[in-house]
This record gives structure tokens, C-alpha cells and sequence, in this order.
């Protein structure tokens, strides 16, 4: 049981991303790593894999991917030998899309619950079966005001650890790492309940 966030905090400080990420995996951790197939994913999976090849994977598949994000994620997959657990909403898209008259605005008092469907109960769902005790995840400080004001651990409502190796990484950065270690990228991602880049999922903001 961790307790004393800050004394970690200040351990981890000046810690590579990659050192963080060997202080997660301990053997007395249950870590699971998060990815959205995003742009700029692979750079969290490979530094992951590198250290433990058989790595829990979660992707909380929305229903509402570009075929593009698809198309990457299978290729990840296969190129990094991933272990995969993908968990998607209980409601197709293409229902709710019915249902709900498309993707909710974020102004419409519906898109609290689209947001519930699509993105947190799905993880919810996840993490009962999985049973982390860590969360690692590729969130980072120039992503958005929120993020601004998170240390690399961080405690859940849920009670486990968020621990974020890449939090005070650039787009340069990253993108050097890809280019380094050859792995391919795909910007062409969408996440429904954002709408805009800037703004939280609601998975950080409410797990």
C-alpha cells in the first residue's frame, strides 16, 4: 500500500521516464498501462514493453475511432506483441448515435452521460476485472490546464496510483523517441468526449 505520495514524488524527481516506469512494474505493484492509440502512443508501449514484454494493456475502445486509429492500432499490436485487453462500451455507436441524435455537444446536458458510456464505464468495467493497484498513463503537462497540476503519481478516486512516466515530456521529445526506436505514428485520432484537444476525457478528472 502506497501512502506517502509526496516522499515518492520527490524520490522520482529528475527520474528518466523510463526509470519511473521500473519503479512501477515492482513486483509488489499490479500495474496496468492505459493507451488510447493516439498520436504519439507507441513512445509509452514500446518504453513499456522494452521493460516488461508481457505487460497489461488496457484500450477502452470508444466505438468512435478513425478507421486511420484502427488501422495503427492493429499494426501496434502486432509490431510490439501486445497484451491487450480491449473493453468497449455496452451500447453500439451506431445506436446511441440513434438514441442521442450523433455525439453530444459538450454543452448539451447529454454529454455527461455519453461521456459515462463511451469512455468511463467501460474503464470502470476494466479495472474491476483487471484490479490495478497502478495506472500508467502517457498523459502529459502541455495537454491541458488539469494536467498542468499533476505530479508523476497522482491517487484516484478509486483509491489506486496514477503514475505518469511522460508527464513533463514535449511533442519534440516524443517524437524523437519515435524516430530513434523507428515506430510509426498516427495523428489522425479522435476522442468524442474531448471534442477539442484541450480539453479532459473526464477519465482523469473522475476515476
Amino acid at each position: 500500500m502506497i501512502e506517502d505520495l509526496a516522499a515518492i514524488n520527490r524520490q522520482l524527481a529528475g527520474k528518466t521516464a523510463e526509470q519511473i516506469i521500473a519503479w512501477a512494474f515492482q513486483p509488489s505493484h499490479r500495474t496496468l498501462t492505459t493507451t488510447t492509440f493516439g498520436d504519439r502512443s507507441a513512445a509509452l508501449l514500446h518504453m513499456v514493453t522494452r521493460l516488461k514484454p508481457d505487460a497489461t494493456i488496457l484500450w477502452v475502445d470508444t466505438g468512435y475511432n478513425t478507421s486511420a486509429t484502427y488501422r495503427f492500432a492493429d499494426a501496434l499490436i502486432e509490431q510490439l506483441d501486445l497484451n491487450m485487453h480491449i473493453y468497449s462500451p455496452e451500447m453500439t455507436s451506431v445506436r446511441r448515435n440513434v438514441l442521442m441524435g450523433g455525439i453530444p455537444d459538450i454543452a448539451d446536458p447529454l454529454h455527461e452521460e455519453f461521456t459515462r458510456q463511451v469512455k468511463l464505464e467501460p474503464f470502470q468495467r476494466a479495472t474491476n476485472v483487471l484490479k490495478p493497484t497502478l495506472w500508467l498513463t502517457g498523459i502529459r503537462r502541455d495537454q491541458s490546464d488539469f494536467r498542468r497540476s499533476l505530479e508523476v503519481l497522482s491517487r484516484t478516486t478509486n483509491g489506486y496510483i496514477k503514475v505518469a512516466p511522460l508527464l513533463n515530456w514535449n511533442e519534440n521529445e516524443l517524437d524523437e523517441y519515435l524516430q530513434t526506436h523507428g515506430l510509426p505514428n498516427e495523428p489522425d485520432y479522435f476522442d468524442p468526449t474531448k471534442i477539442t484537444d484541450a480539453r479532459e476525457c473526464g477519465l482523469h478528472t473522475h476515476i
